[in-house]
């Protein structure tokens, strides 16, 4: 029954994804998670590093959306991690902001895992909390755990995970 479902999915997977939407092969991790909304005021949407965006909604829109935190794989074997912004818009989800988070790079991180604080869709307060799994140094064993956390204002702090 298992071959036939996955022979069942091949068959239909090809012709539904169109090259244009595959992602690089260097996006190793991708978690969306979190949500922000703002007033409708183009002064209140933000980058993650509090610049105006490019592009300023009108004033009349009231924005809502959510958080993407991307790892992109270097040749080197360490990973950018980049924060975006994601609103959600009637004609489908559009970037607000993108933002390479220099606190990984700068560490020459490894990444091994993104993962989001529930995977169940479901978030009951504005911001994002994300867990990054690395390492440091590629024979390293054991990995480190830093979190991304994001509050209801859009401040962004990046910290070594303590239990």
């Amino acid at each position: 029954m298992w071959i036939a479902m996955l022979a069942g999915t091949a068959a239909v997977c090809p012709a539904a994804v169109q090259a244009e939407d595959v992602l690089p092969a260097n996006v190793t991790f991708v978690t969306s998670s979190g949500f922000w909304e703002d007033s409708g005021d183009p002064s209140a949407v933000l980058d993650p590093r509090g610049k105006a965006p490019s592009a300023a909604p009108p004033a009349s829109a009231a924005q809502k959306g959510y958080y993407k935190l991307i790892a992109l794989r270097q040749q080197d074997g360490t990973a950018h991690i980049v924060l975006q912004q994601i609103a959600l818009d009637p004609a489908g989800p559009k970037i607000v902001s993108s933002a390479e988070l220099d606190e990984f790079s700068k560490m020459k991180a490894f990444v091994t895992d993104i993962r989001p604080e529930t995977s169940d869709g479901v978030t009951q307060q504005p911001g994002l909390f994300a867990t990054v799994y690395l390492r440091t140094d590629p024979a390293a064993t054991d990995v480190e755990t830093w979190t991304v956390l994001i509050d209801e204002l859009g401040d962004i702090r990046i910290e070594r995970e303590s239990n």
